[in-house]
C-alpha cells in the first residue's frame, strides 16, 4: 500500500530496464524511512501531551446559604480511609502524601472501627448573623468527631456518636449535630473522623439554627404520630389479652413494643430521650432489639394461625427459631463491632423467611386469616430488606433507608389490629357454639330435649298463673325410610334438617321448637290459645312438611304425625305429658290418612269386615 502514494514515479522507474530494479529498491527504502520518522514524531507529539497537565472539573463551592438548605458538602471536600487507624489531626494535617479524594453524598465508604474516614474540608467566609451545624444524618454512627484549630495552633475536638453518652454531645440530637464557627473575612479549615462498625453513606450537610428548628419539629410531629399509634396498638392488645386470655394478644403486645423500642433507636429518639447515659446500650441496641422484635414475631405468628393446634411439630421449631434469635441477640451485646453484622444479617434473614413460610403454610391449609396476616407484614418485611441491604452496604442512606420502617409499621399494625379483632370474634363465636353444644342440637339449630323439658316446665306454670292455655306438640317424621329407599341415604339424612326449616317458619318468636330425636321434634305453643287454634296450626306443619323442598325431588317431602295437648287442662305434669303423646303417636298408623292427633281422645277403631261363611262355604 506504500507504492500507491506514488504511481508516477514508479511507473517512469519501471521504464527504465538497466536501472529499474536499484532504483526501485532504494525508493521503497527512502520512502520507509520517511514513514518511521512520521511515527516516531506522531508518538512523541503524543508523550508531550499525556505530559501537559489538563484542566481539571470545577468542584462544588460551599456556600451557606440559608435559603437553600441543608446545604450539602457534595464534592467540596476530600477523603481519607486510614487504613492503620492511628493517625491523629496533626499528623493528618502535615502529612503530604496522604492521597486524598473529592468525597460525594452518594459515596459508601468502606469504614471501620479499625479503619477511620477523614474528611477535610474548608468552610469559605460567610455571615456570622447565624450559628450553623455540621449535620451526620445517621443515628447509628459509632463516633463522629470534627476538630478546628484555634488561634494557637491546636486541633480542638467536639465529639458524638452511639460510644459517646448523648447527654455529653456538643448538642443533644437524635444524630450527631456539630457546631461549626464561621468568619466573615477568612476561611475556616476542618477535620473530621468518622468510626462506625460497617461502611457509612451518610451525606453532611450543614444547617441553621433556624432551620433546624422548624425541621426538627415536623420530624417530631411525624415520629410523634408513630409512636403514639405503637404505643395505643400496645395497649390495646395488652388489656385484650388479660380481658380475652388470648396469648396472640399477649405477644403482639410485646411485639410491638420491641418494634417501637427498634425504631426509637433506630431514629436516635432512644439515646436521645430514654438511655442519654448509657452509650454502651445506645451502640448494642440497633442490633440487640431488631432481633428480639424478630424472634417474638415468628410466636405471634404461630399462636395467630392457631400453629400448636395443627401442628405441634412445626410449632415447636418456631419456638426453636425464636429461642435461637434470642440467643443470638445475647451474642450480638457481646460481640465486636466489626463482626456484628456478619451475624445479625444472616440470622435476621432467617427469621423473617421462616415467618413467611409459616404465613404462606397457614395460607395453603385454609387459615382465613393467614392472607391478611402475610398482606400486614408485607410493608415490614419490604421495609426491613431495605434496612437490611443498607447494613450491608449495598445501597447508600436515603429517605427510605431512615423512614421506610415507619412507613412500613404504620400501614401493618392498623391490618393487624382488625385482624386480631376479627379472630377474637370468630373464637367467640366457636366458644359459644362449643358451650352450647349441651342446650342445642349442632345439626339443626333448635334446643334439645333437656332444654325443651325445662321450658315446658315453666310454660305450664306460666299458664297456670296467668290462667290461660298452651299447646304442646309433638312431630313424627313417619315415611323417612321410604325416602330412603327411593332417593339416597343422603336424601334421608337431609330431611330432618328441611322439616327443622318448616318448624321455624311456622313458629312465632316466643314459641319454642326442638329436636328431640332423630325423627322427633317437639313444639311449645305459648298461650292464650284454643284447641281450634292449636289443630290448625298441627294441620298447617303438616301441609308445611308435605310442600316441595328446593333441591330435592317433588316426591321427596316429610310425611308427620302431630300429636298435640292443651296445657294445663289436659295435665300440668311435664313428663306426663310427653310421655302420653309419644304413646298416641306410636299406636297411630303409619300409612293412615289422619296426621293430627288430640291427647284423651279415643283412637278410632279399625272396623273389621265380617266374612259371609255362605261364599266361604
Amino acid at each position: 500500500m506504500i507504492f500507491d502514494y506514488f504511481p508516477e514515479q514508479l511507473r517512469q522507474l519501471r521504464n527504465c530496464q538497466p536501472f529499474a530494479g536499484f532504483a526501485h529498491r532504494l525508493f521503497t527504502t527512502a520512502v520507509r524511512a520517511r514513514l518511521v520518522a512520521a511515527l516516531a514524531l506522531s508518538l512523541l507529539a503524543g508523550s508531550l501531551l499525556a505530559l501537559t497537565p489538563l484542566e481539571a472539573h470545577p468542584r462544588t463551592v460551599l456556600d451557606l446559604d440559608t435559603q437553600t438548605q441543608p446545604v450539602p458538602l457534595g464534592d467540596w471536600g476530600d477523603f481519607w480511609i486510614d487504613s492503620s487507624g492511628r493517625f491523629t489531626p496533626e499528623q493528618v494535617s502535615t502529612t503530604h502524601e496522604i492521597p486524598w479524594k473529592p468525597t460525594s453524598g452518594e459515596t459508601i465508604y468502606p469504614v471501620t472501627s479499625d479503619y477511620p474516614l477523614w474528611i477535610r474540608f474548608t468552610v469559605p467566609p460567610a455571615p456570622d448573623a447565624e450559628r450553623w451545624y455540621l449535620e451526620v444524618p445517621y443515628p447509628s454512627v459509632n463516633r463522629a468527631s470534627l476538630y478546628t484549630m484555634d488561634s494557637a495552633g491546636k486541633w480542638n475536638e467536639q465529639r458524638a456518636g452511639d460510644l459517646v453518652a448523648v447527654n455529653k454531645w456538643p448538642v443533644p440530637h437524635r444524630h450527631p449535630l456539630l457546631p461549626i464557627a464561621l468568619s466573615a473575612e477568612v476561611p475556616t479549615s476542618y477535620l473530621l473522623r468518622l468510626e462506625n462498625g460497617h461502611a457509612l453513606s451518610a451525606p453532611l450537610r450543614f444547617i441553621s439554627e433556624g432551620r433546624l428548628s422548624y425541621s426538627e419539629q415536623r420530624i417530631s410531629l411525624i415520629l410523634g404520630i408513630f409512636f403514639g399509634l405503637t404505643g395505643l396498638a400496645a395497649l390495646v392488645s395488652l388489656l385484650s389479652a388479660i380481658s380475652l386470655r388470648d396469648s396472640a394478644y399477649g405477644l403482639y403486645a410485646l411485639c410491638v413494643t420491641l418494634m417501637g423500642l427498634t425504631q426509637a433507636t433506630l431514629t436516635g429518639i432512644g439515646g436521645l430521650h430514654l438511655w442519654p447515659h448509657w452509650p454502651w446500650w445506645n451502640d448494642v441496641s440497633t442490633s440487640v432489639l431488631p432481633m428480639l422484635t424478630a424472634s417474638t414475631t415468628l410466636l405471634f405468628i404461630s399462636a395467630t394461625v392457631a400453629l400448636p393446634e395443627r401442628l405441634p411439630r412445626l410449632h415447636w421449631l418456631m419456638v426453636g427459631q425464636a429461642a435461637l434469635g434470642v440467643a443470638v441477640a445475647a451474642v450480638l451485646a457481646v460481640m465486636p463491632v466489626a463482626s456484628r453484622m456478619d451475624l445479625f444479617i444472616p440470622t435476621l434473614l432467617l427469621l423473617e423467611f421462616s415467618g413467611m413460610l409459616v404465613m404462606a403454610w397457614a395460607w395453603r391449609r385454609g387459615d382465613r386469616f393467614a392472607p391478611w396476616l402475610m398482606l400486614a407484614y408485607l410493608p415490614v418485611t419490604i421495609a426491613a430488606g431495605w434496612t437490611v441491604a443498607r447494613n450491608a452496604d449495598l445501597v447508600p442512606i436515603g429517605f427510605l433507608t431512615q423512614h421506610g420502617m415507619q412507613l412500613g409499621v404504620a400501614l401493618h399494625l392498623p391490618i393487624v389490629m382488625v385482624l386480631l379483632m376479627l379472630r377474637s370474634q370468630h373464637r367467640r363465636e366457636n366458644t359459644r357454639r362449643i358451650q352450647g353444644l349441651d342446650r342445642v342440637d349442632p345439626a339443626t339449630g333448635l334446643i334439645n330435649n333437656h332444654v325443651f323439658g325445662e321450658r315446658l316446665i315453666r310454660m305450664i306454670a306460666r299458664s297456670e298463673r296467668l290462667r290461660h292455655q298452651s299447646a304442646l306438640m309433638l312431630i313424627d317424621i313417619v315415611n323417612s325410610t321410604q325416602i330412603q329407599e327411593d332417593f339416597g341415604r343422603t336424601a334421608a339424612d337431609e330431611l330432618p334438617l328441611r322439616v327443622a326449616e318448616r318448624l321455624l317458619s311456622a313458629a312465632r318468636e316466643i314459641d319454642s321448637a326442638a329436636r328431640l330425636s332423630e325423627q322427633r321434634f317437639g313444639m311449645l305453643v305459648e298461650g292464650p290459645i284454643s284447641p281450634e287454634d292449636a289443630a290448625i296450626l298441627a294441620q298447617r306443619i303438616v301441609a308445611r312438611c308435605l310442600m316441595p323442598y328446593k333441591g330435592l325431588h317433588v316426591n321427596c317431602v316429610a310425611q308427620v304425625h302431630v300429636a298435640y295437648a292443651i296445657v294445663p287442662s289436659q295435665g300440668s305434669y311435664a313428663q306426663g305429658l310427653l310421655t302420653q303423646l309419644q304413646e298416641r303417636l306410636a299406636t297411630a298408623p303409619a300409612q293412615g290418612k289422619r296426621a293430627v292427633f288430640l291427647l284423651g281422645e279415643t283412637p278410632p277403631v279399625t272396623p273389621v269386615r265380617r266374612v259371609n261363611s255362605r261364599k266361604v262355604a
